[in-house]
């Protein structure tokens, strides 16, 4: 499937993009490990999303099929999961597998974890090193997926220094700490997505936070709630920046989730020049939401601060987007992790900026972006969802027609880009060959 964008346009009406990726994950699998009845809405019917739930069905967890965004999950509570009968495949989703893989080490059975053939060349030894510390004992191929997980250890509680910043990591170690004997603790080098901890909380589950150090006692138990997942800031993020560089654009986006970990991506725009507005700021379930409003504005290139890039991380692609648009040089650096995602994401930016056109320069943490003008081109995406998605805006300032290749991906986050995108002023046409 390939998207091919005619030039020009822009970006007016209000829409609502799906529910948050990151927060549908967890509320499979804690609503799962819980004791009685979940209701969730908002939930990302994407496939990600699904093959998490789809690997705890495997496991005997009733769940519900979506509809709308809404299920009903019977949580088995913390040791009630059954052996899978079949090695659970997760496709594309980096965090289902790091997730699992704290959760499954606590379990009495053996279990087995794989994916796609992008997934298959993702690292893994971030969470099996501090999983491993604990007791746990999980075999992979030279540090990358298929993960074996042995069932029927004892876990032991650890302290651990986050040696990068990473959410996934962070809530790897939580979770297998839920099945530990004492006090589970990590230390973060800067704030990362916090969805995990809120969302335990929203489960009963005592965490406690304090300067960078997030801890938990094993041995508890969680209660079946309602969850209220918001839409999804990163889907929000191609938005927000094709209205930010389309001029004629006055665009709303609702029930965004603006946690305060996740919202990197408004500063960083912010700081470009970019005119967003938030509005009807409120709280659902624990979680900050607001609608945001954004209006065309002509941005200047920046040094994205550092500290913002962790709470950007997945919605950096989109930004280098806004720098190609921007008068001058914008700089990213302290974002290596951007090489170890769906793609290496450096270095299918860089490759597409250039095949449109667009000065840059590619650095071990980071690149440099020139802001100049895009022409047309052919953009290849490295099955990566987000590489689509950014290039898809790209369109709204390019001189020709832009086609995007192999977009089949797109799914795994954002059903429905493509329809969403056309409804609100994208020139934009799907073609399966």
């Amino acid at each position: 499937m390939h998207f091919y964008l005619d030039p020009g346009g822009s970006l007016t009406g209000r829409i609502r993009v799906p529910g948050d990726k990151s927060m549908s994950h967890r509320a499979i699998m804690l609503g799962s490990i819980a004791e009685g009845r979940t209701t969730v809405s908002g939930f990302l019917e994407g496939e990600d999303a699904l093959a998490t739930l789809s690997a705890f069905r495997e496991m005997g967890v009733g769940i519900t099929d979506p509809q709308s965004g809404c299920l009903t999950i019977e949580g088995v509570g913390l040791r009630g999961l059954n052996p899978p009968a079949q090695v659970m495949d997760v496709g594309n989703s980096g965090t289902s597998i790091r997730l699992m893989a704290g959760l499954l080490a606590g379990q009495s059975f053996d279990s087995i974890l794989t994916g796609d053939q992008s997934l298959l060349r993702r690292p893994m030894a971030r969470v099996i090193t501090p999983l491993s510390q604990m007791g746990a004992l999980i075999s992979s191929h030279e540090g990358c997926p298929p993960l074996e997980i042995q069932g029927g250890r004892s876990l032991n509680a650890i302290h651990y220094d986050l040696p990068v910043a990473s959410a996934q990591v962070k809530s790897s170690v939580l979770l297998a700490g839920l099945f530990a004997d004492g006090r589970t603790s990590v230390t973060e080098p800067a704030p990362t997505r916090d969805h995990t901890e809120r969302m335990l909380a929203g489960f009963g589950y005592v965490v406690d936070r304090d300067q960078g150090v997030i801890g938990l006692e094993g041995g508890g138990s969680l209660h079946g709630t309602d969850i209220d997942i918001p839409a999804d800031i990163s889907s929000a993020a191609f938005f927000l920046v094709g209205a930010s560089i389309a001029p004629g654009s006055d665009l709303t986006l609702e029930h965004v989730g603006i946690n305060p970990t996740r919202e990197g991506v408004i500063t960083i725009l912010r700081a470009m020049g970019a005119d967003i507005e938030i509005l009807n700021e409120r709280q659902v379930g624990g979680e900050p939401v607001a609608d945001l409003r954004v209006r065309y504005a002509p941005l200047k290139g920046i040094e994205i601060p550092v500290e913002a890039v962790p709470l950007a991380i997945d919605e950096l692609p989109a930004v280098l987007i806004a720098a190609a648009c921007a008068e001058g040089l914008t700089v990213l650096r302290g974002a290596e992790e951007l090489r170890v995602k769906e793609s290496d994401r450096i270095a299918s930016m860089a490759e597409g900026l250039s095949q449109l056109g667009i000065e840059n320069t590619v650095q071990p943490d980071g690149i440099e972006v020139v802001g100049g003008e895009f022409s047309g081109g052919v953009i290849t995406t490295h099955h990566d969802h987000r590489i689509a998605m950014s290039f898809a805006m790209a369109a709204l300032r390019a001189s020709d027609r832009i086609k995007v290749t192999d977009c089949a991906h797109v799914a795994t986050s954002f059903p429905g880009f493509a329809d969403l995108s056309v409804q609100t002023g994208l020139r934009l046409e799907v073609v399966e060959e």
